[in-house]
């Protein structure tokens, strides 16, 4: 009888056993597919960090021999990646994991997100390449704080991404890089800096001016309208280099002839890069038979008050049929 009994107990004991780790197992099923799924998108947000990472060195090591143009694309491509790093990162911060480890990712990557957009924002300064970051920056963040925080984030998740490796699934998440977050970035700015095709060459040309009503033939320099009370002038200029330039036009019309007041007027403009802008002034007033100067000057200001061009006309209008 008691060895009947003691084979009914264990006999329990194994079923007890088996139901357990059946459980278990069911249990653990979720938690595996989670894991597993987690470190599938967090293999590519990571290999998009790393290969950014360097490409990013490669740009600011090698890219002295680029044009301006080429240069200013590529940081813009850079900067165009990294609102999809936080799309990501905010995908993967739920369900919450073992240890928070998709929260540390995307903690994480929100921060290198903000790292890398300071030092491409820097070195767009330092370039004076047109820039407008795509992503708000931390106030004050420099250059030595953001590639510290590079290394720092670099650190923290090399310890953090071995997380999963005892949890359901056994997981084993990839390593990030801190290539630019060790460059002697002071050296490759200088670098860039003195590179002769990404030097600033500013050049502004007054590409256009029109007149309504349109001028009668003439030589070269000479204006001639028929009778009219008033012109209407239009000067289109052209920045002929990849920077934003601030320019200054002014005209001033003066009559020979008479004793009119010389009229004159100072308008404002930035040009884009490699862009126009067409001035329209207020109108000339202008009487039958008259003869005067028009002077056109544009200067750029502030970043380089010597730039000027200027363009020198002799108005003549007709006399009215009735004189």
């Amino acid at each position: 009888m008691l060895v009947s009994i003691i084979v009914i107990v264990v006999l329990l004991a194994v079923v007890f056993a088996r139901d357990i780790n059946r459980s278990a197992h069911q249990s653990s099923s979720p938690r595996r597919s989670e894991n597993k799924s987690f470190a599938a998108l967090a293999k590519v947000l990571i290999t998009q960090e790393n290969q950014f990472d360097e490409r990013l060195n490669y740009l600011l090591t090698n890219g002295t021999g680029l044009s301006r143009v080429d240069f200013g694309a590529r940081l813009t491509q850079f900067d165009g990646e990294l609102l999809g790093w936080l799309d990501q990162a905010h995908d993967l911060s739920s369900p919450v994991l073992a240890h928070h480890v998709n929260v540390t990712l995307a903690t994480i990557t929100t921060q290198r997100v903000d790292d890398f957009q300071t030092l491409l924002t820097h070195v767009a300064i330092a370039l004076a390449l047109p820039w407008t970051a795509s992503t708000p920056l931390e106030v004050g963040l420099s250059t030595t704080d953001a590639q510290a925080s590079l290394v720092s984030t670099n650190t923290t998740w090399n310890v953090a991404r071995w997380s999963l490796v005892k949890e359901p699934g056994r997981v084993t998440l990839p390593a990030t890089s801190d290539v630019v977050g060790v460059l002697d970035l002071g050296s490759v700015l200088d670098a860039l800096e003195h590179s002769s095709t990404l030097a600033i060459t500013r050049s502004i040309s007054i590409s256009a001016v029109l007149v309504s009503p349109a001028s009668l033939p003439a030589p070269t320099g000479e204006l001639l309208f028929p009778p009219a009370r008033e012109i209407r002038l239009g000067v289109t200029v052209t920045n002929l280099d990849y920077v934003l330039q601030p320019i200054t036009m002014t005209y001033s019309f003066r009559q020979t002839n008479g004793a009119r007041a010389v009229q004159t007027q100072t308008m404002v403009a930035t040009l884009r890069p490699l862009g126009s802008y067409a001035f329209v002034p207020k109108l000339l007033v202008t009487t039958a038979g008259e003869r005067a100067t028009l002077d056109i000057r544009v200067t750029g200001t502030p970043n380089d008050a010597s730039l000027s061009i200027a363009r020198h006309y002799l108005v003549i209008v007709s006399p009215s049929g009735n004189s």
